[in-house]
């Protein structure tokens, strides 16, 4: 991936490990994200995709190698100093709030660019409000960016699962991320909605923000990505461009089997 792009990842691994015990689940995984291009990791189940984003998100801690966000390392911060740092993720199971509404849920996402504290709150300084004001503001206009914003009001649990999942995205991009990790966005989506996600993730350079996504839907990895990254059994067997992943043997063995490669 390097060869591929000018300056600077934006987040670096070098050797990323993650043991559970006898299981290594990530093995030695190198990985280059580079700003303002789209980068998928793919993978069949339990290649390791999801760890490697609990891994660069803070929920768990590696076993071994380093990640660099920028300049700074991170691995083995908590996560809400990665958070702070710039960046946001989805979960690939969704989890939103229940008895809250869909702004509610995304006003959570705002928290990290929130500077006023508990005692404000209560106190009612004029400043809270304010912020409060602003915070809402860029929850509608996220929500407006995903296409919920008619649902800002209803129940978030009460919306059709890939809506969402579309709210879960709103709520990464209010902490105003410069690096998204979007897991399985298209996981329950319909045409519909599968081409307005596609058009969103690539409209996120153009708002400075990278997105990092972990999907099974082939058509919309290959179709949006600009760099791939692929793993098996923890490892990553092959990267670079779509076109030259998706013809790579060690790739087709991965997804297909050994005798489908082989004919």
């Amino acid at each position: 991936m390097a060869a591929a792009a000018n300056g600077e990842a934006i987040l670096e691994t070098v050797g990323l490990t993650k043991r559970f015990g006898g299981l290594v689940a990530v093995d030695a995984v190198d990985l280059a994200v580079w700003p303002n291009r789209i980068t998928a990791i793919i993978g069949p189940n339990g290649a390791g995709k999801t760890t490697i984003f609990n891994m660069l998100s803070g929920v768990l801690r590696p076993t071994g190698g380093t990640i660099r966000f920028g300049k700074r390392r991170i691995d083995g911060a908590p996560a809400y100093v990665i958070a702070r740092l710039g960046i946001a993720r989805t979960f690939q199971n969704v989890q939103l709030f229940e008895g809250m509404s869909v702004l509610e849920n995304v006003m959570i996402g705002r928290h990290t660019r929130m500077r006023a504290g508990m005692m404000a709150a209560a106190l009612g300084l004029p400043g809270v409000a304010r912020e409060d004001r602003t915070a809402r503001g860029a929850c509608m206009e996220a929500l407006a960016f995903v296409g919920l914003a008619e649902r800002a009001n209803d129940d978030a649990v009460s919306l059709p699962f890939g809506q969402q999942r579309l709210a879960e995205v709103a709520r990464a991009l209010v902490a105003e991320p410069r690096l998204v990790l979007l897991d399985e966005p298209a996981a329950g989506l319909n045409t519909h909605e599968r081409t307005g996600l596609a058009a969103m993730v690539s409209a996120l350079p153009e708002r400075g923000i990278t997105p990092l996504l972990v999907d099974h839907d082939m058509d919309l990895v290959m179709d949006i990505s600009h760099d791939v990254a692929v793993l098996n059994h923890g490892r990553k067997i092959a990267e670079g461009p779509p076109r030259h992943v998706q013809s790579d043997p060690r790739v087709i063995e991965a997804y297909l089997g050994e005798e489908v490669a082989a004919c």
